[in-house]
């Protein structure tokens, strides 16, 4: 039976403010350090800190941190740009870390 209750929700495991939603997942196959992560098209009700180059498991790229706009915490990062072009694809797409997101609206 499908659920006819609104689109399923992403959102801050501290405050449950909603930042994204789950057709907006590009893919659940990234890691964050030891943790698994999930790669959004879009998030919402997030702030994004300065951009900076890292060094990532997959090369050079310039990500900005990003935060629940609500609570401040720490969610993930934002891809800005790409320096490899086999990771293009990544650009201008979320990461956010799957222990710091709840499942809301399911």
């Amino acid at each position: 039976m499908k659920d006819l209750g609104g689109p399923r929700l992403y959102s801050c495991f501290r405050c449950r403010n909603n930042v994204s939603r789950h057709d907006d997942i590009v893919s659940k196959d990234f890691q964050s350090g030891n943790n698994r992560a999930f790669l959004f098209s879009h998030a919402m009700n997030i702030v994004e800190g300065p951009k900076e180059d890292r060094n990532l498991i997959t090369g050079l790229h310039t990500v900005a941190d990003v935060f629940c706009s609500d609570c401040g915490e720490l969610l993930g990062w934002k891809y800005e740009r790409a320096y490899e072009e086999s990771q293009k694809y990544k650009e201008g797409k979320i990461i956010l870390e799957k222990f710091k997101i709840i499942k809301d609206s399911w």
